[in-house]
């Protein structure tokens, strides 16, 4: 039976292959059972595209007239009989690289009250920082039928693994919530690059002139943006760039699993025997900047009168901080809720940008200096978020 599609037809495309599917089936051509054929082969027979062709198909899908297999395709359903399963619950696969991270935690919070929203269950599970697991986690969401995943990967390299490209490849919906710089690939969080930025920036119209930034291990993608942001600030504001201030911590190889508080806490043990010491830090992360607070208040290390320092992300524990931490705010829980908006409008087909970028803001409290120095009328915060 020939596929006919009426371009002249004011009624949607996507309702017209349904009604065409619909019909064969009635009409005996397609057996319960049967195989419809791939998106790729449908969107040549009715000369329309795959997303108009996915449209039609996930409606047929949640009406049960069809119902799909992972990775192998749409088979038509048998209306004698009801199909229990996952598929049947609008369900998302969360894999996170660490369930305890408090970054990912804020993320995480943020997926739930937007997916409890729009109606679908999550599946949420850590691969307790090893890839394998992640991998692993990642075939199994899928075979047991989930709708879409959301994965903060453990992967810190340009490009993704493996497992990210074969889904990417299958046109799964999936998003990413961890820093992927590979711009082909499906990604909602903030502009790193501009994090940093704002981070110094702020330092320097607060005053300081000598300006260090602590750098999470050199195979680290996500550090090096951010001190992207911290050269630009540097060079836009005629500030001299100077290598000694940059500070490395962790492995070369850096593991992701390493304890951020504990290599800013040993970093601040040191601190008072640099032989160049700068008058303000901006630090890759919260974390990493308490750790060093901590360990500089303990020998005996004003801040911000010996050192200013600025962290990033925005974890709650930061503003209880003995010294209040200035931060940047990632929009955490936005995040979240963007990812499940995303993972819906792809479930349904629709045609949207695959990266999603939202813009950070600055946090200003103690530990930068620039509250006592504007009681003192030193600066001008001004519109600044406090």
């Amino acid at each position: 039976m020939p596929d006919e599609i009426n371009f002249n037809d004011p009624t949607p495309l996507y309702e017209q292959i349904e009604k065409s599917i619909k019909r064969k089936i009635e009409m005996g051509y397609l057996l319960p059972g049967d195989p419809i054929g791939s998106q790729n082969d449908l969107s040549k027979e009715f000369k329309v595209s795959v997303i108009t062709v996915k449209k039609a198909l996930s409606d047929l899908v949640n009406e049960g007239i069809l119902f799909t297999r992972v990775g192998k395709g749409t088979y038509v359903a048998d209306q004698t009989q009801k199909r229990i399963g996952i598929t049947k619950q609008k369900t998302i696969g969360l894999v996170l690289r660490d369930i305890k991270h408090p970054f990912f935690s804020m993320v995480v919070h943020g997926i739930e009250e937007r997916a409890y929203e729009l109606g679908y269950n999550i599946l949420l599970s850590s691969s307790s920082n090893k890839i394998e697991k992640e991998e692993s986690q990642i075939s199994h969401f899928k075979e047991i039928g989930v709708d879409g995943l959301i994965i903060a990967s453990l992967s810190l390299e340009y490009r993704a693994t493996d497992y990210i490209q074969k889904i990417h490849n299958e046109n799964f919906p999936y998003i990413m919530v961890s820093y992927m710089h590979d711009p082909d690939y499906w990604y909602v969080g903030s502009d790193q690059e501009i994090g940093g930025f704002i981070a110094t920036e702020h330092l320097i119209k607060t005053g300081y002139k000598s300006i260090g930034y602590v750098h999470i291990g050199k195979g680290n993608l996500l550090s090096e943006v951010r001190k992207n942001g911290y050269y630009r600030a540097l060079n836009e504001y005629n500030v001299p760039y100077d290598s000694k201030l940059l500070f490395f911590l962790g492995t070369e190889n850096f593991d992701s699993g390493s304890d951020r508080f504990q290599l800013g806490y040993e970093f601040g043990k040191t601190f008072k025997s640099l032989e160049k010491k700068p008058d303000a830090l901006f630090i890759y992360s919260d974390l990493t900047a308490l750790g060093f607070e901590q360990a500089a208040l303990e020998a005996g290390i004003s801040i911000p009168d010996e050192v200013a320092l600025v962290g990033f992300d925005d974890l709650e524990m930061a503003r209880y901080a003995s010294i209040p931490l200035t931060t940047v705010n990632q929009s955490a829980e936005k995040i979240g809720r963007r990812a499940v908006e995303i993972i819906e409008k792809r479930i349904n087909g629709s045609d949207i940008g695959n990266r999603t970028i939202l813009k950070p803001s600055l946090i200003i409290r103690e530990s930068c200096g620039a509250k006592k120095k504007a009681a003192g009328g030193l600066i001008n915060l001004r519109g600044a978020t406090i």
